[in-house]
């Protein structure tokens, strides 16, 4: 998925957060209910998530330098690894604060319908910015259930904000039963445990979001299936007699390094070395697009057990 794939799914969520925020923070300020803060605490740290998003992909788009020679499409993996850091530390710790906070003095809620209708408002507008990601993502997730297109998925954007997006829908309804059971019971400790329920469920998703997003700073190689793809590119051609070994390695969501020794005929001429290896670069990239970076090293291949050739006839042969 390039850069620019998620962007409308990013600016939904974002105009969607902003929008939600302030009403949710006027509704807590009339009404002191916790669930409402939280919320609003949760809408503002999405929203910030939004722009890191948008920022990681305007800065993964500059031109490769010498101080980074292979680009600079990692940024897309730090700013989603810094937003699971503020979705962990502004949402879910602040949130689980406000709930424990509230849980050991109560407050009873002074305009309860109000929050209610913001709920519900609020809800139909993070169901419009899931329904965006559910359908910018589709096109991506193949034949993959959801979970595996959230684990497999090299560009971040997509899966980041269907998780957000899932989360602020389901925090959403934690406050909306939080606060109608303190309207209906009078009791506030229902409105002080739906606080902490988002908290916990922002808490579970921050980790799961950094886990993710761990593993690909760290650097992940191809799908098995890109794998298969480019060994059968490779190997598909005459000039290739095997593969001694291959390496893959994701430079950023859109850019594979694929860095491979084969075997070829001893007997090839230099000449003959080049147009095979440019043959072989040629196919991996028909086969798999995203392979942009690609090194080809040629060799003779030799059984473990093999005899190694007399001195003189290295010689000879280097002079031929």
């Amino acid at each position: 998925m390039s850069s620019g794939h998620g962007n409308k799914a990013i600016f939904a969520a974002l105009g969607a957060n902003l929008g939600i925020a302030l009403v949710k923070l006027i509704a807590w300020a009339l009404s002191g209910s916790a669930s409402m803060l939280a919320e609003g605490i949760h809408s503002i740290a999405d929203s910030a998530n939004q722009f890191l998003l948008l920022i990681g992909g305007r800065q993964a788009k500059k031109a490769a330098d010498e101080e980074h020679p292979f680009g600079h499409g990692r940024e897309r993996y730090v700013y989603a690894f810094v937003v699971s850091i503020i979705l962990f530390s502004v949402g879910g710790v602040f949130s689980l604060y406000e709930g424990i906070e509230k849980l050991q003095h109560p407050h009873e809620l002074e305009v309860p319908w109000l929050p209610m209708i913001v709920l519900v408002i609020a809800i139909g507008l993070e169901g419009f910015s899931l329904r965006t990601a559910l359908g910018e993502a589709r096109p991506h997730k193949g034949t993959g259930s959801w979970v595996q297109f959230v684990r497999r998925a090299k560009a971040p954007e997509l899966p980041v904000l269907l998780l957000e997006d899932t989360a602020a829908l389901t925090g959403l309804v934690f406050a909306f039963f939080g606060v109608g059971l303190t309207w209906v019971t009078g009791n506030s400790l229902f409105d002080a445990l739906g606080t902490v329920l988002i908290g916990a469920l922002l808490i579970l998703v921050a980790i799961v979001l950094g886990i993710e997003t761990k593993s690909l700073l760290v650097g992940e190689g191809a799908s098995s299936t890109d794998v298969a793809a480019i060994r059968s590119a490779i190997t598909e051609g005459a000039e290739v007699e095997s593969i001694i070994h291959m390496k893959t390695l994701y430079l950023g969501p859109d850019e594979l390094l694929v860095g491979v020794k084969v075997a070829l005929s001893g007997r090839m001429l230099l000449a003959d070395v080049a147009s095979s290896i440019n043959a072989v670069e040629a196919r991996i990239r028909a086969a798999v697009p995203v392979a942009r970076v690609i090194y080809v090293e040629p060799d003779v291949y030799a059984a473990p057990d093999a005899v190694a050739p007399p001195t003189d006839a290295i010689i000879l042969r280097a002079a031929d």
